[in-house]
């Protein structure tokens, strides 16, 4: 593509280059929610993979793949297009006849809380399996045992749940239940990259997990995510579906690692069919682009201090706002060491403005704020029409509809920016 002078000059005006930082100042400028922190290490990485002219899925995505493995132990890591395909690929592998009795069929149900993101329900519909939704806990915004219990059915195949904002939920207990009924279980670590319970890192206590890299998390590649998995079926099954549903295991641009690529007999195709073209699967194309992967590498790089950073403002904000009776903060088991994705308020239910007003009042203000993503599913537009089961009441699901929103703790905040929220979050409520 580029000899290595012009090469090496390219990346070269990159890592001379200065970078601005504005001074911030409050009521003027934005403190976001959530955002990216990316310097001159991403736009080397992804500049030398523009320089590579390798458009699809490469060397980069390989280390990248391998750092992620590093970080959270996980033997398998599969990265993807987005969290959400992330979610889709590793339900769509537990539909595979592979697994025989265990696969998930149409009409089979998965467990799950409607208190949380869309695109973590979505693939047990699309897949034709029936979600049953079980209410959380207000102190800790995840679910537990006693309530999965109260929703097992005999239909029951498997359990997939999130850890909210990064607050894990009791992964060792709930991996517990789903060995003992037999069901597949799928930690959606979309919010939690980094955290752990009883200093295991979230995500390794299921048979799969999944990863958001969309530049409100942990690290970005602007778009992107990742399955992670320790059983190399499952691993094979999800490559299968990322990858048009393929039989064959050939890396693109690789013909022919097995030596059996003209030698098989598939379905009822005519003997040594391309096994290039063998499609176990009805799959989809959901890889990862060399380009996303370059700057995935370079966030993995600074990952261990944004985790932290997001731990430091999280335990500013709480040492802040904790004396206010207006507002509920979570309520944490011990074993609990989260990555905090962001800071979980409820507003008390005699607290002296309504949750609508103290948002948009904050929103003039210039301090951003998000709610608990759908909120309670089900009363949702797209689950109109849709076949679900609800297992509880949902009334805590309600109250964090309702009253519950979250503040921002990403590593782009500054002390300054945390202190002036604070200070106008207490003003609102009169304290």
């Amino acid at each position: 593509m580029f000899d290595a002078s012009v090469r090496n000059a390219i990346l070269e005006c990159i890592r001379n280059n200065s970078l601005t930082h504005d001074v911030f100042v409050p009521g003027k400028d934005p403190v976001p929610a959530s955002g990216k922190v990316i310097g001159k290490r991403e736009m080397e990485l992804m500049t030398e993979a523009v320089l590579d002219g390798w458009l699809t899925t490469g060397r980069f995505n390989d280390q990248f793949e391998a750092a992620l493995s590093a970080f959270t132990g996980a033997k398998h890591v599969l990265t993807v297009n987005s969290g959400s395909s992330a979610n889709l690929v590793a339900v769509s592998a537990l539909t595979s006849s592979e697994l025989g009795e265990r696969a998930v069929r149409p009409g089979d149900e998965i467990i799950t809380v409607a208190a949380g993101f869309p695109t973590t329900i979505a693939p047990i519909m699309q897949v034709g399996a029936i979600p049953v939704f079980v209410d959380v806990d207000c102190n800790t915004w995840n679910t537990d045992v006693p309530r999965l219990e109260r929703a097992l059915s005999p239909k029951t195949k498997a359990v997939i749940l999130a850890h909210t904002l990064g607050i894990p939920f009791d992964a060792a207990a709930v991996s517990a239940f789903c060995r003992w009924h037999n069901l597949w279980l799928l930690e959606d670590c979309c919010d939690a990259l980094g955290s752990e319970w009883e200093g295991r890192p979230v995500g390794s206590y299921g048979d799969m997990a999944t990863l958001s890299f969309y530049p409100a998390h942990h690290i970005t590649t602007g778009e992107g995510g990742a399955v992670l998995t320790n059983n190399e079926t499952l691993a094979r099954l999800a490559a299968s579906f990322r990858d048009w549903g393929r039989h064959c295991h050939c890396r693109p641009g690789q013909d022919n690692a097995c030596g059996r690529r003209f030698s098989g007999q598939y379905g009822e195709l005519p003997e040594g069919y391309d096994h290039k073209y063998i499609y176990a699967h009805a799959g989809y194309n959901v890889k990862m682009t060399d380009l996303t992967a370059a700057c995935g590498l370079a966030q993995m790089e600074r990952l261990p201090h944004f985790v932290e950073k997001r731990r430091e403002n999280y335990a500013y904000l709480r040492d802040m706002l904790a004396a206010c009776s207006c507002l509920l903060l979570p309520v944490l088991d011990g074993k609990a060491r989260p990555s905090w994705f962001g800071f979980p308020i409820t507003l008390a239910e005699d607290a002296p403005i309504a949750r609508l007003e103290l948002l948009k009042a904050l929103d003039a203000r210039k301090i951003g704020s998000r709610l608990l993503f759908a909120g309670n599913a089900v009363r949702q537009p797209f689950m109109r029409g849709k076949t679900f089961r609800v297992a509880d009441d949902l009334s805590n699901t309600d109250v964090l509809m309702d009253r519950g929103f979250w503040l921002g703790v990403w590593p782009g905040l500054t002390t300054v920016m945390l202190e002036y929220t604070t200070g106008k979050l207490l003003e609102l409520l009169g304290e």
